[in-house]
């Protein structure tokens, strides 16, 4: 479609947008990548990749992000957690200000949809202020072909509007950005922040809400892949365990890297590229993603050099460069974004008090147990002002984005894994021999080389010891790891420093569990760790 062509099904002044001259339909990557360039948006890097920006916001903003209050939500939502509520009347004021201040602006329109199997496809309509932001849609959710483009209705709607500034006092906002879902109207706003991962999670959000509560399927944050033998395997974990990487894996084809959703049939993504942690990224240790940035790609937040050599060492904008990409920029992905049913399911934990095992084999109730806690640590140097280890509890493994209660996506989970007889693992992607500054972080390599064994079986019939204070199973052998590596007690400088840290990090969890004990199954609860209480 064209400048200024309005598709007669659904034109955009159903959003009460009135612009019919300034509008931007469908551009291709490149087209939106000269337009920013030439207002001076963005640069190029010596890849060819745009390099942009965000601003102010270099991430998320956990506390404005909103979801009205009315009568769909009310008794529905996870009031809780970090949905935060929102009037009703306050956000058809908000929407009128937004959609008259955009109706003055050149915008950029994308039809996409979001969900790759065809019983859960929702269709999504994105209006951006910026024509970069317009290129992170296209990379980020499913294309569809020019066929659909000419029919396509929109299931919900995207308004981003990173320069137009709310009023607190007037608005009902908490500050000048937000971010809020109305699910009676079918649409998210987004205003006072150009960081682009906004526009994706909003999404993401409703998917948490819609399928596990009106069409039976597990939304789940995590990447996924397949292998030759078509044995699908999923990888949950938070920023900084390693999803992404060891989700890449050149032996086995990409399903997703980061947002999918597990039905009867299949496991199957949400969207149609990739948004990757850029930090110390490196040709060697992440060869799919460093090849994925090219044109076509955007990058968010880097540092160049005067060659526009890229510096992804250099944090100094944020610890949170990002580069969004096509899924078909990786070489090897399955096909349809689709895998069947999962035989594996990994749990990945960046523990920087070095007790939690190098792997470990989960019995049900301990994988719902570790799904609801969401367990990582983060460590020095990863966030502003984290000089020790900081325990992170994210129910899970993505608190943020749940709509309902933890404990419908745990119990799901819990049906699912006995349904499908699966194998869930817990790896230890952090440190050990010691906590953070006195251990070792765990070696990339042997923790490819655990998940490849428990890939191929080679953990099934070998001989396990329970860990005594997190109930954990450990294998005492796997090909191509140390054996020492394999029994974190051990390989601490004594075993009384270990039980005592081990039991100050088991108190965190239970003392996190709290939230959530009412909800909880009571089998669950069975597998908490051990205290020094209980012991």
């Amino acid at each position: 479609m064209e400048k200024g062509t309005l598709s007669l099904k659904t034109p955009l002044s159903q959003l009460n947008l009135t612009n019919t001259e300034n509008v931007h339909w469908n551009l291709s990557p490149d087209e939106l990548t000269e337009i920013s360039l030439k207002q001076n948006l963005a640069t190029l890097t010596s890849t060819d990749c745009l390099a942009v920006d965000t601003g102010e916001f270099t991430g998320r903003s956990p506390k404005d992000r909103f979801v009205v209050y009315d009568d769909i939500t009310r008794d529905t939502v996870w009031w809780e957690g970090l949905n935060h509520k929102f009037d009703a009347e306050k956000f058809d004021g908000l929407y009128k200000k937004i959609t008259e201040y955009l109706s003055n602006k050149e915008i950029y329109v994308r039809d996409a949809y979001a969900c790759s199997h065809d019983d859960f496809r929702l269709n999504i309509r994105v209006v951006n202020e910026l024509p970069w932001m317009n290129l992170f849609a296209d990379n980020m959710f499913l294309r569809p072909n020019k066929e659909e483009l000419e029919n396509f209705v929109p299931d919900w709607s995207v308004i981003s509007a990173p320069n137009f500034i709310a009023d607190p006092e007037v608005d009902g906002t908490r500050q000048h950005n937000f971010a809020i879902i109305n699910f009676t109207k079918k649409i998210i706003i987004i205003g006072g922040t150009a960081y682009t991962g906004e526009i994706k999670k909003g999404i993401f959000s409703i998917l948490n809400y819609i399928l596990p509560m009106e069409r039976d399927v597990l939304s789940m944050h995590c990447s996924a892949n397949i292998g030759k033998d078509n044995d699908t395997a999923i990888f949950f974990g938070l920023s900084g365990t390693g999803k992404t990487t060891l989700s890449a894996d050149p032996d086995r084809q990409l399903i997703g890297d980061d947002e999918h959703g597990w039905s009867h049939d299949s496991v199957f993504n949400f969207e149609g590229g990739c948004y990757a942690k850029c930090i110390n990224l490196s040709a060697e240790d992440e060869p799919q993603i460093f090849g994925a940035i090219k044109r076509g790609a955007l990058l968010e937040n880097i540092v160049m050099d005067e060659n526009k050599l890229v510096d992804y060492s250099d944090v100094s904008k944020t610890q949170n460069t990002r580069v969004s990409y096509p899924i078909e920029f990786i070489d090897n992905i399955a096909e349809g974004s689709i895998g069947g049913p999962p035989k594996n399911i990994f749990f990945l934990t960046c523990d920087a008090y070095g007790v939690i095992p190098a792997v470990s084999k989960l019995t049900k109730d301990q994988a719902m147990y570790h799904f609801i806690s969401g367990y990582t640590a983060k460590v020095a140097g990863t966030e502003s002002g984290i000089t020790e280890p900081v325990t992170v509890f994210s129910s899970c493994f993505g608190e943020p984005f749940l709509t309902v209660h933890p404990s419908k996506y745990a119990s799901m989970l819990g049906e699912k894994i006995e349904k499908s007889n699966v194998n869930v693992w817990l790896v230890n992607t952090g440190w050990q021999g010691g906590a953070y500054g006195v251990g070792e972080r765990m070696k990339l390599k042997y923790t490819r080389a655990m998940i490849k064994a428990a890939l191929k079986g080679e953990l099934d019939d070998v001989e396990y010891k329970q860990q005594a204070i997190f109930g954990l199973n450990m294998p005492l052998s796997c090909p191509g790891v140390p054996s020492e590596l394999l029994n974190p007690r051990r390989a601490w400088p004594t075993p009384e420093e270990y039980d005592e840290k081990a039991f100050e990090l088991a108190a965190a969890f239970v003392d996190h569990f709290k939230t959530y004990a009412n909800e909880a199954l009571s089998q669950i609860m069975k597998s908490a760790p051990k205290t020094k209480i209980d012991a």
